[in-house]
Parts: C-alpha cells; sequence; structure tokens
C-alpha cells in the first residue's frame, strides 16, 4: 500500500492526493499536523517537506511528482 505524509495547507500534498484518487491508486494518508507522531520519522529518513510518499518496495520520495506517480497508476 502507498503512504502519503501530508500536512493541511499543502498544494503539493492536495495535488499528489488529487492525482492518485483520478488514477484509481490506493493509498493511506497520514497527516503530520494531526499525528505528531510521523514527523520524527520522517526527518529521520532524512526528509524535511511534505509531502512524503512511501512505496511498498521501500522507495520513497517528496514533493508532487507526476513522473513517479504515472508509474503507480
Amino acid at each position: 500500500m502507498i503512504t502519503v505524509f501530508s500536512k493541511n495547507n499543502c498544494i503539493q500534498c492536495k495535488m499528489t492526493k488529487m492525482f492518485l484518487t483520478q488514477h484509481h491508486v490506493d493509498f493511506v494518508e497520514h497527516n503530520i499536523d494531526e499525528h505528531q507522531e510521523y514527523v520524527d520519522q520522517l526527518k529521520a529518513d532524512g526528509f524535511k517537506t511534505t509531502p512524503v510518499i512511501k512505496l511498498p518496495d521501500g522507495q520513497s520520495f517528496t514533493g508532487f511528482r507526476p513522473d513517479m506517480l504515472k508509474q503507480l497508476a
């Protein structure tokens, strides 16, 4: 399952979730504004901005990346 770490008022987060939804890609969202426990985990993994997209194979990337998201559709 794809995991999207997002936060409130994040345009790239909204665009990423909209892209995945429009392409019928299932994902789980964790909003770091509502679930602070994920912040330390993301920082430990080297991420400083949202969205962070974690793939089932363990790979991750950040930002609205249509090029990467298209591979999931």
